[in-house]
């Protein structure tokens, strides 16, 4: 059995009040879109997402797709003119490999609880043609504009939420044959004679709407925890035609000598991650002793440290690294090594700090016997 998410992210926003697409705004320094994607990502029932975007909007879902390391997410798709026309290609595009259910979320409800999600894929799990999360309505109901003129009865009246679930054949089907623009997709259910079961909403899985909204979102989200981590590595050169730092190969007279590719600086950040999470070094993560490690490229710690924040739900806000040596000379590499490291961490490049010193001919790096690396990595967790 396959789940898969439909995040549909393709709207303009226009009542947020924000200078482009409410969904790419930043909330506690992530983006709606990217905290939206990690609550579901991290839903364990839900096995694929796909998002739909505006074609417009390429750089900044790249953006903010950047800040959810560890998700698997397929290839963005095109959305429509409509909400439904923008749903029917997210459907179409999950046809190659159908799954049985698709919950379809709207991109600016960051906040959806689990017990919600659950509850929707319970209730399709139980044979429903379909699941939507609703609240009651508990306020009083009146006409009017400036004037209060006429009650209405709130009796039976549900406001709808998302994500709503279906069986993936019958909402295609429902989507195919509809030619007009609908409130929501139980509305199209409907129209195509679904009946749709309703399931316990959350006053916290409220849509992102109107600058208000933002205020509460600010209310809603924790305090946050920065956290610190420090590193340092040491490698001995031997004889070889160059060292690797930060992932790139650097002309040398020597390498450095050591069970993986050296790079006592990757090394470093890597064991500064560790340490900001509190979660080990990086020679209990990956021995020296274990042979599946000899000669493996560095990268491979350094995602892997990357994707333990992730896990923990923090961010990676800043990096800064050091190396001492005499030879060679970092300062043409550093911009080639700074890139690399961003990409790694999928950080902006002005967050991502390499540089070098030298030990005034000072010690074994004076002596020319070896390369030595300290840096801190800052990192937020929830």
């Amino acid at each position: 059995m396959t789940i898969a998410a439909l995040i549909v992210a393709a709207g303009r926003g226009t009542r947020a009040g924000t200078p482009g697409p409410k969904q790419y705004e930043r909330i506690g320094g992530r983006s709606i879109l990217a905290r939206t994607l990690t609550t579901l990502g991290n839903t364990p029932r839900i096995d694929v997402l796909q998002v739909i975007i505006h074609p417009d909007d390429m750089a900044e879902y790249e953006a903010a797709i950047a800040e959810t390391v560890g998700l698997t997410l397929l290839p963005p798709v095109m959305g429509g003119d409509t909400r439904a026309l923008s749903v029917r290609s997210g459907l179409e595009a999950l046809s190659g490999d159908a799954p049985d259910f698709v919950l379809i979320h709207d991109a600016a409800r960051p906040f959806t609880p689990l017990a919600t999600i659950d509850a929707v894929i319970d209730a399709l799990l139980e044979g429903a043609d379909g699941a939507c999360p609703a609240l009651p309505v508990v306020d009083a109901l009146w006409t009017g504009s400036s004037t209060l003129d006429a009650t209405r009865a709130r009796d039976g009246l549900l406001r709808a939420q998302t994500p709503q679930g279906f069986p993936f054949p019958a909402i295609r089907a429902a989507h195919a044959t509809r030619r007009q623009d609908a409130a929501d997709d139980v509305a199209i259910a409907r129209a195509a004679g679904l009946n749709v079961r309703a399931t316990p909403g959350s006053e916290d899985n409220f849509k992102i709407t109107t600058p208000a909204d933002f205020e509460r979102t600010e209310r809603m989200l924790p305090p946050m925890d920065p956290r610190t981590g420090c590193g340092y590595d040491v490698h001995a050169f031997e004889p070889g035609t160059h060292v690797t730092l930060c992932g790139i190969d650097i002309p040398h007279t020597h390498s450095l000598k050591g069970h993986s590719d050296a790079d006592v600086a990757m090394h470093t950040i890597t064991d500064a991650l560790f340490g900001a999470i509190g979660e080990g070094d990086i020679g209990q993560w990956f021995p020296p002793s274990d042979p599946l490690w000899k000669g493996a490229p560095s990268d491979t710690f350094l995602r892997k440290a990357v994707q333990r924040v992730a896990a923990r739900g923090g961010r990676i806000t800043h990096i800064d690294c050091t190396i001492i040596c005499e030879q060679p000379k970092i300062g043409p590499h550093a911009p080639a090594m700074r890139a690399r490291i961003a990409e790694i961490c999928r950080l902006a490049e002005d967050r991502v700090s390499i540089k070098a010193t030298t030990s005034e001919r000072l010690g074994f790096t004076g002596r020319e016997e070896g390369i030595a690396a300290i840096g801190t990595a800052t990192v937020v967790l929830p």
